[in-house]
């Protein structure tokens, strides 16, 4: 078992990568519907991607101290990951007016890459 940061931050990364790569696969399917759809795709998962990146560089950022230091900004970090997603998706939907479903599908899509994420593991 790792638990040391530098398998904290090779394990973001690589969920970032797949988050990344499902959101695209996701935006490309969609692509069929048209562009307006693609884009919503691609929006949709970029805003987990972003979120959880901004999560990320607020855990691992920094220089550890200790465990109170490290929850608080682990909560920080799932608060500004979760502004991140609300608020870019209200952009996307209700501003951009772009088709919600599209948008929807992505952020699914890239949350439950995820699962994908976790599931290899550090040799």
């Amino acid at each position: 078992m790792q638990n040391s940061i530098a398998a904290g931050r090779r394990l973001a990364a690589r969920v970032l990568v797949i988050q990344a790569c499902i959101s695209l696969a996701v935006a490309l399917l969609f692509l069929l519907q048209g562009w307006p759809s693609a884009l919503a795709a691609l929006c949709g998962g970029a805003l987990v991607v972003i979120g959880n990146m901004l999560l990320a560089l607020r855990l691992f950022g920094a220089v550890q101290a200790g465990g109170e230091f490290t929850l608080s900004r682990l909560i920080a970090g799932a608060i500004l990951k979760w502004f991140v997603v609300i608020g870019g998706i209200y952009l996307v939907i209700g501003q951009f007016r772009l088709p919600p479903l599209p948008a929807l599908c992505g952020l699914s899509a890239a949350l439950l890459a995820n699962l994908a994420g976790f599931r290899f593991r550090d040799n």
